[in-house]
């Protein structure tokens, strides 16, 4: 029997991504896509216009500026592989062993080496495309500043594709040890917990690393100790080091074809290795992703801690609120997220430490309330993000169970309650601890420390009604991944109307801070007139618009559902 090609295996996933976009397109979306559109532009434009100013000036350093534009580079390819490895080892469970197609491929005349090329370039695309977007507007200022002209683009493709593939292979070889040692649903749960871990461990090797040294050159014994870490790469094994090899030689009309070489030699090798790997563990360790997971949630658990606490509420909303906190806790790769936020939140309070801020001075007076009221609008987008991960699919997650809620006679105002709260209050702890934490390390003063608390707390319950509100507008019921709800139409809407909402509160309050630091500066008391007032009233007048309006919205839209 004939072999159906490579190209056959994977037409059945292109017809279907463009039956998407065709649906999408009839219902309307031609909208959303120009939004996506325009919405992207302007990030791209971001990250260009901040990276063009860096190498411009960088550029004008003769010596030392090419040396410190590798290094940035290596250090940024090198980020884009530690995101890429754990990412394509999750993806890779998912194509290689849990996808829905499996069954039809597994059993059809398709052989192994059609099988794991098909598989393995879908988990390079889902798990690589981000971080390929990402690259473009960075590519573009080095090409741009250093003059590569037309011909730096092949150039640039030719190092990013390799260097792309190399974690996708070697994501996908250690799914399938994985598989075949633990079951697959069980080794999800295992994945995350270890994937995130190690996230963790390089955000904090990282952040101790301390790589900002580099831009101070005084931290040095002396020059000669400066110029040799410039031009030592961090390791000549790494593929960063030889993608920036690769292109900085291009770019200061120095190239080597060896970096180049490098790369494709070894991701062709690793490719050729993971087939063979493929081959000899893929059938034992599909027929044990057929096993079932293990869950380690027990419903008593939380009826004697949480259930006890919530004995004063109506039986519907205790219920419901047991219900999310238990779905919660049975999704490993939800509760294990946990583990990379207390990371991140440390990190971000030892930068905060770590500011070079003179405070007995009137000029650092100034910066210590610049940082702390800067940090207002730091940490409300740290807050938008993580409700977006965590608040934002509360809806979607129902799942097809909503028509039930829907046609029973509870109250979805209960359920809409449950789903807030439960959300808000674990938000509402982390921002005043990262607030309140933030503020004693900076030693602002009581008119600052009150100020802060009081936007952020206004600004967490606004921030977690949006994102449940727009949450229920834009519902991916269908959806098998929570992680890929966040990402959807609705989720760039929410993030694009927080941003929105956090520079209105944070264009309003600086009126009043403005009016205290001039005060302070000039020695005068600092009295809260009428001018204060206002644009007090200002600021929290948008945070009760933005908690009352999208919880109304989503309300109406949930009784509205049609299945």
């Amino acid at each position: 029997m004939k072999q159906p090609s490579l190209r056959h295996v994977l037409q059945p996933k292109w017809r279907t991504a463009l039956q998407r976009v065709r649906e999408e397109r009839d219902r309307g979306g031609s909208g959303k896509l120009l939004i996506l559109a325009l919405v992207g532009l302007a990030f791209w434009t971001g990250v260009y216009g901040v990276l063009y100013r860096i190498l411009k000036y960088f550029r004008g350093v003769e010596d030392l500026g090419p040396l410190l534009a590798g290094k940035l580079l290596g250090l940024v390819l090198l980020s884009f592989i530690s995101i890429l490895v754990l990412s394509n080892v999750i993806t890779a469970l998912s194509s290689f062993f849990l996808a829905k197609d499996l069954d039809l491929l597994v059993s059809a005349p398709v052989d192994w080496l059609r099988l794991y090329l098909a598989k393995l370039g879908e988990t390079l695309l889902h798990s690589s495309w981000m971080v390929a977007l990402m690259a473009v507007p960075i590519l573009t200022a080095y090409g741009v500043i250093y003059r590569g002209g037309l011909v730096f683009l092949p150039v640039a493709v030719l190092t990013l594709v390799p260097m792309l593939a190399l974690p996708a292979v070697a994501g996908s070889a250690i799914t399938l040890v994985l598989v075949n040692v633990f079951p697959a649903r069980r080794t999800r749960d295992l994945l995350s917990i270890v994937a995130l871990g190690a996230a963790a461990g390089v955000i904090l090797l990282f952040r101790l690393i301390r790589p900002e040294q580099l831009a101070r050159p005084e931290g040095f014994r002396n020059l000669l100790d400066f110029i040799t870490v410039l031009r030592t790469p961090t390791s000549p094994f790494l593929p960063s080091e030889w993608a920036a090899k690769a292109i900085m030689g291009f770019l200061r009309h120095n190239f080597d074809p060896l970096p180049l070489l490098l790369l494709w030699s070894t991701a062709a090798a690793l490719v050729t290795l993971g087939g063979l790997l493929h081959r000899e563990l893929f059938a034992t360790g599909y027929t044990k992703a057929q096993e079932g997971a293990e869950r380690f949630v027990r419903g008593t658990f939380w009826r004697w801690t949480v259930g006890t606490l919530l004995l004063p509420l109506p039986v519907a909303k205790r219920e419901f609120v047991l219900k999310d906190v238990k779905l919660f806790f049975r999704d490993t790769t939800q509760w294990s997220q946990l583990i990379l936020l207390a990371v991140l939140v440390v990190v971000y309070l030892f930068n905060i430490k770590a500011l070079p801020l003179h405070r007995g001075e009137p000029v650092g007076f100034f910066y210590v309330t610049l940082v702390s009221f800067l940090n207002l609008g730091l940490s409300g987008f740290v807050l938008a993000s993580i409700a977006a991960r965590f608040i934002f699919p509360a809806v979607s997650l129902e799942g097809r169970q909503m028509w039930l809620l829907r046609s029973s006679p509870l109250d979805l105002r209960a359920l809409l309650w449950s789903k807030y709260w439960v959300g808000t209050v674990p938000l509402l702890v982390l921002a005043m601890l990262l607030t309140g934490l933030t503020d004693v390390l900076l030693e602002v003063s009581s008119f600052m420390m009150i100020l802060s608390l009081a936007t952020i707390f206004a600004l967490t319950l606004a921030i977690a009604a949006m994102a449940l509100g727009f949450g229920a507008l834009y519902p991916q019921f269908e959806t098998e991944n929570a992680a890929q709800i966040p990402t959807s139409f609705g989720g760039l809407v929410y993030m694009m109307a927080t941003i929105a909402l956090l520079a209105g509160v944070i264009v309003a309050l600086w009126q009043a801070v403005y009016v205290y630091v001039h005060a302070v500066y000039e020695g005068r008391p600092v009295v809260v007139d009428a001018w204060m007032l206002c644009w007090f009233t200002v600021a929290a007048a948008l945070c009760a618009a933005a908690t009352v309006i999208p919880l109304r919205v989503g309300l109406k839209k949930m009784e509205s559902f049609e299945f």
